[in-house]
């Protein structure tokens, strides 16, 4: 073992020992950015840095069993990643389906998709209802990939669904108008019934939240880390962590 990984590996530790399981946020959402700058700055090519990046999941995943976090969502791929070249297009879903059934094998993760099923292709909706359904009961830390997702088409989603229920139910769009509340909504979005993520992580650098989780992050914690994602190390996501619970939580207040 070279020192350098000894002193990470006692510096991990010793941010663990210090971690307050009490403050540990209970959903987190992580934006995996940095990819292909990781693979360009490796000499990699691109497909190499998307699989180094699913590579990292279910250990990040590991690491959030370890601490009790009970929900993660992970955005795979958003629906601006769709307009990207079919050169690319075609080996990241690959990369991603095979992710997907990676988790649904493992059988510690209940696996849920958050996006819009009606943009991907046949085969990719059919490995996400099928990694859905196989672990329907499993109990464990609930995974939210977001694979076709944005936060605006998640609104319009929404919105659209609560229209068509009430539609169904012959109510009057002056009558939904009078008693229409923001809970309405949130009963039609991806993550319904779901607790709003407390921390959400963007990894690479990039301070912004490019339309993740628009509706439900209105009060979450945000952790920018400089780091790409496939390099993200348990000692980044304890860090994380650290800094969350430090923070006083003001839900608007």
């Amino acid at each position: 073992m070279k020192l350098r990984d000894l002193v990470y590996r006692l510096y991990a530790r010793r941010v663990e020992g210090r971690l307050d399981h009490d403050a540990v946020p209970k959903h987190i959402g992580v934006i995996l950015d940095g990819n292909r700058r990781w693979a360009k700055a490796s000499g990699g090519t691109t497909e190499q840095g998307h699989q180094a990046g699913a590579d990292k999941i279910s250990e990040m995943l590991g690491w959030c069993t370890e601490t009790d976090v009970e929900v993660v969502t992970l955005w795979m791929l958003s629906t601006d990643n769709l307009d990207r070249p079919e050169v690319e297009l075609r080996p990241l879903l690959n990369i991603i389906e095979n992710t997907v059934r990676g988790l649904a094998a493992d059988g510690r993760w209940r696996v849920h998709h958050v996006g819009n099923l009606d943009i991907l292709p046949a085969r990719t909706q059919t490995v996400l209802k099928e990694a859905e359904q196989a672990t329907h009961d499993v109990d464990g830390i609930l995974v939210n990939v977001a694979v076709g997702y944005g936060g605006r088409q998640e609104i319009a989603d929404a919105v659209r669904s609560l229209l068509l229920e009430h539609a169904e139910k012959g109510t009057s769009c002056e009558e939904l108008a009078e008693i229409l509340d923001i809970d309405h909504i949130a009963e039609h979005l991806y993550t319904r019934g779901q607790p709003d993520p407390d921390l959400v992580i963007r990894t690479s650098g990039e301070q912004r939240l490019s339309g993740f989780m628009l509706w439900q992050s209105a009060h979450s914690e945000y952790y920018f880390c400089e780091v790409f994602w496939p390099a993200f190390r348990k000692v980044d996501f304890l860090r994380a962590l650290r800094d969350y619970a430090a923070r006083h939580r003001r839900y608007g207040t």
